[in-house]
């Protein structure tokens, strides 16, 4: 029988075996941590179109506070990613991704490629109403006109006229560079009239964090619609 301990027969164990478990046990942790945070709190997404320039460009990589709409509450002027789960958007033209980068997509070490996932502004929320346009052009929200300063150089607030009421738990969005944003304003004749449930938005834009030169904010921006009045069904 031996008479060597097993803490003696740890000590005589290959330092490179070693070093691989514990490498092991570090990269695995550090993935369970990945999964956790892109279940729970943020999540990589990528920009495949023009609908939301100048504050977000083609090929952009953001990162989504999960935590709104379902814990912090989501705000007209927000940049938020929602599910297209009525196939409004179509299947749009996004990378197709390989399985290594579906898996990396999956423990959350990959923006999320889906065509799936719609990135727009909020410019209105349950009850509100918002009309199109003003004699100034300017989108009402409440019969409150908006300056939009976000809006790509050039384009108008709308190119045509509508005017809607916001359901129930839903948010009415727009994309920034409206000449090329197919949004709410394109299902106004639908159910729930263009508007999103919010069920469907996934979270709030926190920041773009690729490439390099483009690292910055999430792009909300609340100040335009500060002296929006309280919608009439709230009050």
């Amino acid at each position: 029988m031996s008479d060597e301990s097993p803490q003696q027969d740890k000590r005589k164990r290959h330092p490179a075996v070693s070093l691989f478990i514990e490498a092991g046990t570090i990269i695995g942790l550090a993935l369970v941590i990945s999964f956790i945070v892109k279940t729970f709190f943020l999540r990589a997404f990528y920009i495949p179109s023009e609908s939301m320039e100048p504050t977000l460009q083609v090929d952009d990589r953001i990162v989504v506070n999960l935590l709104a709409p379902q814990v912090m509450d989501i705000h007209r002027g927000d940049v938020v990613v929602f599910e297209d789960t009525r196939n409004w958007w179509g299947s749009g033209s996004t990378p197709d991704p390989g399985p290594v980068q579906e898996a990396l997509m999956f423990i959350g070490l990959a923006p999320d490629t889906s065509s799936h996932f719609v990135v727009k502004r909020v410019v209105a929320l349950e009850g509100d109403t918002v009309v199109c346009c003003d004699d100034d052009g300017r989108i009402e929200v409440n019969g409150q006109p908006i300056e939009e300063p976000y809006l790509f150089p050039g384009d108008s607030p709308s190119e045509y006229e509508f005017e809607v009421e916001i359901p129930a738990e839903h948010v009415w969005l727009l994309g920034d560079h409206r000449s090329a944003s197919a949004d709410s304003r394109a299902h106004v004749d639908e159910p729930d009239a263009g508007a999103v449930p919010l069920d469907d938005v996934i979270g709030r834009n926190l920041a773009v964090v690729w490439p390099l030169d483009r690292i910055s904010g999430g792009g909300s921006e609340r100040d335009p619609f500060e002296a929006v009045p309280e919608a009439e069904s709230a009050r």
